[in-house]
């Protein structure tokens, strides 16, 4: 294809992508208000339990319709996801040769749930964050949150935890195009232990050890995971060079 065929193509690719953005979009627009009850439940239950009071406050005219603008625009990107990676996969799979394209197919059928997982074990711990940093307000008092913190507080914690759980996929990515081994793996153990528990530490209160754990545990094991499947491709591209 010419470079004019090309961008023509990426634009019919870019269209389908954002036409099955806009759909989830208009969905997530409509079940709104229904998800940001469940985001905002843990702080309100927290706060009656303890005797507290904590609100949710919108500080401008326009807040209200932003907030919920931006919870939809978040589920019509989530939600659409099988559609815009199936544009993106369609644009890139016919530059890639046979094992290239195995490759990926692997990275997106293990990525996709991993980060899933993630989202809902960051969505498990999410409650108990809540109920950790509300702690440190006397009782009696009042917790005044505007709505675009606490929102941006929440969507941000959960997927910087699917995230998390999606980066020993890329390992195992390096190691089958050939660029990192599995004893390059394993050699770094203590960083990524290091670097796991920095991750959960930043993304969980600092105080709050028990959830950076609850979350370090699960990557640590994927990591782990990670090493053992590239080991197994090594001793198997190993045996082929032999023989």
């Amino acid at each position: 294809m010419s470079l004019g065929e090309h961008l023509v193509e990426f634009r019919r690719r870019l269209m389908f992508a954002a036409f099955g953005v806009a759909i989830g979009t208009i969905a997530g627009f409509l079940v709104a208000d229904s998800v940001w009850a469940l985001l905002a439940a843990p702080l309100l239950e927290v706060a009656s339990a303890s005797g507290r009071i904590a609100t949710i406050n919108y500080t401008s005219i326009s807040e209200a319709f932003d907030t919920k603008l931006s919870i939809a625009m978040t589920i019509g990107i989530v939600g659409s996801s099988p559609v815009w990676l199936w544009q993106i996969w369609s644009y890139v799979t016919p530059a890639l040769v046979r094992r290239e394209k195995r490759y990926a197919f692997g990275f997106l059928l293990t990525s996709i749930p991993l980060f899933l997982a993630g989202c809902a074990a960051g969505w498990w711990v999410f409650p108990h964050v809540v109920e950790l940093m509300t702690s440190f307000a006397p009782e009696g008092s009042t917790t005044l949150l505007t709505a675009k913190y606490y929102l941006d507080f929440s969507i941000k914690f959960v997927l910087a935890i699917g995230v998390g759980f999606v980066l020993p996929v890329f390992l195992v990515l390096l190691n089958f195009t050939g660029i990192l081994s599995a004893k390059g793996i394993l050699a770094g153990w203590r960083w990524a232990v290091v670097g796991i528990t920095t991750f959960t530490a930043l993304a969980t209160p600092a105080a709050d050890v028990v959830s950076m754990f609850l979350l370090a545990i699960p990557m640590l094991a994927l990591y782990f995971l990670a090493a053992l499947v590239a080991t197994i491709r090594d001793r198997r591209v190993a045996k082929r060079a032999v023989a």
